[in-house]
């Protein structure tokens, strides 16, 4: 195996690269001759390829060591894991928050989710929240840049009448509008039907992730006449723990969900607190794999595999079930478990595979990413908090240091370079070295109160330009 420095054999344990570069969930042969991934490096010289199509992937709830390129020495990824070879995984990207909706509204509008009313909650729960169909997003300014866009599954930004991803740039959609849904009869959190086709309600009880895959495979496979974008959002592996073949749990969850007298009771349902298992976990996740595997061969079959830009990344941190060493934390928190995501990106055209790259990123930085390799403009009354990879992917720029920024109501986080600056739900203010320290046990902050003040107040700056929380 060649030399790597210190810091890089850090990061590659870091982010559970070991099984990477063994050649993760591939064959023996396969492994035996697999390149060894690498430190990310721009390609020196490549032809113009013509404005890509954006295929953006999100699981839902994906814990991020939950594949086996990842880590996780029980889950089989082999599908993701071969996009991660022929691509760059990243293993210091973050989820733009710690819960569904105010993630996916980093994603599209490129801005922290305290920027917009809708995004203050975490995450929407009713018919009054929702993104305002007049704020510029990732769908409506590639729309203006000639793009078809579509988003198929999980919306969870706003409920009809007011909000829909038809309202708000994407010329088609087919999924569900809220945060949850019971796989089979497609009853949601509101306690009703929700599986939509534009805005029209469409009747299918199969197994939800086999009903978003058709779509997907459909779409990608039809003949194009422009460039387009596609939001592919699974709500694999979230709850409640059901996997193809699994009705019979499902026809219970749906009964309680119709017998329920409150939304609270909807929830609880939903939230299916009574079932699920490191093997049924296992299961979704793996059926997430082979969804992901359909479109990428139905991409390929297609002839616009090449230039195509794939995208994929979790919404935020892992939860109940998930496989996180070492990560400290889960879903609703800014500890590392709560917000750390797998992030693959594949572009033939323009950039290698076999790498990997320890660059801390975030959510907006696709958003801003994304628009510039499509050649589309920001709205400059509404400025990205994200940072554009362009540069950095295609011709090896250096990545300016940042700040990346999450607030929730319960606890804030900065990370600058290998610092973290951590505030938990009782008040106090914690300091960690995430090369060092990837877990968060070793506070700092009273070995660095300086460090500590500094990040501190850049915290404090960037959310005063943010909306408060109501109430």
């Amino acid at each position: 195996m060649p030399e790597i420095s210190r810091r890089t054999f850090g990061g590659l344990i870091g982010g559970g690269a070991v099984t990477a570069v063994a050649g993760a969930a591939a064959t023996p042969a396969e492994a035996a001759s697999a390149p060894a991934e690498r430190p990310f490096a721009a390609r020196t010289a490549s032809a113009h390829a013509g404005r890509p199509n954006l295929l953006v992937i999100l699981g839902d709830d994906l814990g991020w060591a939950d594949l086996s390129s990842y880590g996780a020495p029980h889950i089989r990824t082999p599908n993701l894991d071969r996009l991660a070879r022929q691509g760059v995984r990243f293993t210091d990207a973050y989820s733009g928050s710690a819960t569904c909706s105010p993630t996916r509204f980093s994603l599209y509008t490129g801005r922290y989710p305290g920027r917009t009313p809708g995004g203050l909650a975490e995450p929407i729960a009713d018919r009054t929240q929702g993104l305002d169909p007049h704020h510029p997003t990732l769908a409506s300014l590639l729309k203006k840049s000639g793009y078809a866009t579509a988003l198929i599954g999980k919306w969870h930004c706003g409920w009809l009448p007011d909000y829909s991803p038809t309202k708000s740039g994407w010329d088609e959609f087919f999924g569900n509008f809220g945060g949850v849904l019971e796989y089979f009869s497609k009853l949601g959190q509101l306690g009703s039907y929700d599986l939509y086709e534009g805005d029209a309600e469409y009747k299918d009880l199969r197994y939800y992730t086999t009903v978003l895959t058709e779509r997907a495979v459909e779409y990608v496979g039809r003949e194009h006449h422009s460039p387009w974008l596609l939001n592919l959002n699974f709500t694999t592996p979230h709850w409640p723990w059901l996997a193809e073949g699994d009705e019979e749990t499902g026809a219970e969850i749906a009964a309680k969900i119709r017998a329920a007298k409150s939304q609270a009771e909807v929830g609880n349902a939903l939230n299916h607190y009574d079932g699920g298992s490191v093997a049924k976990y296992t299961e979704m996740v793996e059926s997430l794999d082979a969804a992901v595997g359909e479109v990428l061969d139905a991409l390929r079959r297609s002839g616009q595999e090449d230039n195509t830009v794939v995208l994929f990344a979790s919404d935020n941190g892992g939860e109940r079930w998930s496989y996180l060493w070492p990560l400290t934390g889960e879903k609703f928190v800014l500890q590392e478990g709560g917000i750390r995501v797998p992030t693959i990106l594949r572009w033939p055209a323009r950039v290698d595979g076999h790498q990997v790259s320890h660059k801390p990123v975030f959510t907006p930085d696709w958003t801003a990413t994304l628009l510039e390799l499509a050649g589309a403009r920001p709205d400059p009354a509404y400025p990205l908090d994200g940072t554009s990879l362009a540069g950095y992917l295609l011709h090896g720029e250096h990545l300016p240091e940042r700040d990346l920024f999450w607030r929730v109501r319960a606890n804030r986080a900065l990370r600058r370079g290998d610092w973290k600056y951590y505030r938990d739900a009782d008040g106090a203010d914690h300091l960690y070295n995430l090369t060092a320290d990837l877990r968060e046990q070793a506070d700092l902050a009273p070995d660095k109160p300086e460090l500590l003040a500094e990040l501190k107040t850049s915290w404090e700056r960037i959310a005063a330009g943010l909306l408060p929380y109501p109430g």
